[in-house]
C-alpha cells in the first residue's frame, strides 16, 4: 500500500468511527426536563385569576428538551417578535420555541384545562 493510500484509508476509517459515535442509538427512555407553568384564566396577553370554568395552563421548557424540540421545528420563522441579533424563532401549531444568545433555547405550549385542548403557551 503506497503512503497517500493508507492515508486515505486512515482518514476513512476516522470517518466512519465518528460517525458512529455520533449515531446514539434511540432507547426510548423518558428524560427529565427543565421548566416552569402557569395556571391562568382569560388570555395570555391579559392573564387572570383561573375560575372553575376558565382555566388554562401555559409550560416552558428550557435547557436540553426545549433544543431538541427547536432543532426538529426547522425552519426558522422570517418575521419574529423582536429584532434582537442572534434571536431566533420557530413554530409549528400552537408550540412556540425561541433561541437567543443570551437565555439559550426556550419552548412554550399550553392546554385549556376545561377542555383540553392544545392552546398556545406564548405570544408576542
Amino acid at each position: 500500500m503506497n503512503k497517500s493510500a493508507a492515508v486515505v484509508a486512515i482518514a476513512l476509517a476516522f470517518t466512519t468511527y465518528a460517525q458512529a459515535e455520533s449515531k446514539k442509538s434511540w432507547d426510548s427512555t423518558f428524560r427529565l426536563l427543565k421548566g416552569e407553568y402557569l395556571i391562568y384564566g382569560g388570555t395570555l396577553g391579559e392573564a387572570q385569576q383561573p375560575t372553575g370554568n376558565d382555566r388554562k395552563v401555559s409550560l416552558k421548557v428550557t435547557g436540553q428538551v426545549a433544543k431538541d424540540m427547536f432543532d426538529s421545528m426547522y425552519p426558522d420563522e422570517k418575521v419574529t417578535c423582536t429584532d434582537v441579533e442572534g434571536y431566533r424563532e420557530r413554530r409549528k401549531g400552537e408550540v412556540f420555541c425561541t433561541y437567543d444568545r443570551q437565555d439559550g433555547y426556550a419552548c412554550y405550549f399550553g392546554f385549556d384545562l376545561r377542555t383540553g385542548r392544545s392552546i398556545g403557551g406564548a405570544s408576542c
